[in-house]
């Protein structure tokens, strides 16, 4: 061997080296809401970030991670992103479920924004460079009756939106989903153990198309205009309710029924052209892949945080993409600024990219986690840092201890627990 490669040899062990996993630890903090964040460390200095957030159950994650995932990355090499994902994935015998694949997303996001900072490259450009400059993202407008929602969503187009999730209070209810006296910052995780919450049907299928036969008529059919269901119908009751709002153009009815069964669907397609967007609760390409292959949804909800990270949820989309299915990934305040840098790379890249949805952190939240994506005219750009662009304040978030909060539970009016 020439002394030339052996010093290329030398250097490419020492750069090996340096790559090697020292340390990762977990912190849990509240600045307004609960996060687990993952932090990795490498022999060379570099840090990466992860969101392990899993709304009402947070502790469980940390405790996975802790205990089992975080002993068996140091020493390993912070590079091989797949096999580590592997790893974790196959090598474990109890596969998939909400808790492991949020810990596992951790794991990948914080790699890979290790990757980015080791190559001096933001996150979009590993993945394959721009797809499109910016993204598209909608907020969420809500009221606690009609004419409060549309005044809500005017002020959502003031603020530049140019897509908006459209809630409502419902006659004769006193709490409805997405609806929240703080009209920016919506956190439903309300309570130690979960709060009980009356629902109908009935009374709220009824009511939503006169919310947005008012929309329509107050702002015409410029902006985009989205509806959650939040799984709460049978697919007849939703295939009702796409067919009544069909005349005032939905850019989507989200979560019409639960997906546990995938063929469900097929009902709702079968009585309404309204667009179907589902997966915010998948954990993996199994949940949604009898959806994807028989055109059952038009998008595919499923986000970095709880869907196995990037590496996973890039073989989600390109599943997605082979069916003209588009992506239009979770985005609420009990996913961390982490994991909303981390889809926003994503998303830049993405073939087949849709929407995603955007609503704000709190200030706090901010400060915890400052970051580089910024909000212009109805979009979100990511920036060009290295990785995904967002940091932690430890020593900020060492202020913010955790705080138990639970998601709500519905019941129908005779009792019987329905889903939230």
């Amino acid at each position: 061997m020439t002394d030339d490669a052996l010093a290329v040899g030398e250097i490419t062990e020492g750069i090996e080296k340096e790559r090697i996993i020292t340390a990762a630890r977990v912190v849990v903090c509240s600045p307004g809401r609960n996060f687990v964040t993952l932090v990795v460390e490498t022999r060379g200095g570099v840090v990466g970030i992860g969101d392990a957030t899993l709304n009402g159950r947070e502790l469980a994650v940390a405790t996975y991670l802790e205990e089992h995932v975080c002993p068996n990355l140091v020493g390993r090499d912070a590079a091989n992103i797949e096999d580590i994902w592997q790893f974790l994935y196959r090598g474990a015998y109890w596969r998939r479920g909400a808790v492991t694949m949020s810990a596992i997303a951790a794991v990948d996001t914080a790699l890979w924004d290790i990757k980015g900072k080791m190559a001096g490259m933001p996150l979009y450009q590993l993945l394959g460079g721009r797809s499109r400059d910016r993204v598209l993202v909608y907020g969420h407008a809500n009221g606690r009756d009609i004419e409060h929602t549309v005044d809500e969503v005017e002020r959502y187009i003031g603020l530049g939106y140019k897509a908006i999730r459209a809630q409502t209070g419902v006659p004769g209810l006193e709490s409805a989903y997405g609806v929240s006296g703080d009209k920016m910052f919506y956190e439903p995780a309300d309570a130690a153990l979960p709060s009980e919450q009356r629902w109908d049907t009935r009374a709220y299928l009824n009511h939503i198309p006169r919310l947005f036969a008012a929309l329509r008529e107050r702002i015409g059919f410029g902006p985009a205009l989205l509806h959650d269901g939040h799984h709460r119908m049978t697919p007849l009751e939703a295939g009702r309710l796409g067919k009544a709002l069909e005349p005032f153009d939905l850019f989507w009815l989200e979560d019409a029924t639960p997906a546990e069964n995938q063929e469900s669907f097929r009902l709702i397609r079968e009585h309404t052209t309204t667009p179907l967007a589902v997966g915010e609760i998948f954990n993996s390409i199994h949940d949604c892949r009898e959806l994807i292959q028989n055109q059952l949804i038009d998008y595919i909800r499923a986000t970095v945080v709880h869907a196995g990270g990037i590496t996973h949820l890039r073989r989600i989309a390109d599943l997605a993409g082979l069916y003209q299915v588009r992506t239009g990934c979770h985005g609420a305040t009990d996913l961390s600024p982490v994991c909303m840098g981390a889809a926003l790379h994503f998303d830049t890249w993405v073939p087949n990219f849709g929407i995603q949805e955007y609503m704000r952190h709190t200030e706090a939240t901010d400060d915890v986690f400052p970051h580089d994506y910024a909000f212009e005219d109805g979009y979100l750009y990511c920036g060009e840092s290295p990785g995904h662009g967002v940091t932690f304040d430890e020593k900020l978030a060492a202020r913010y201890p955790y705080e138990p909060r639970q998601l709500p539970i519905a019941r129908l009016e005779d009792g019987t627990v329905w889903n939230w």
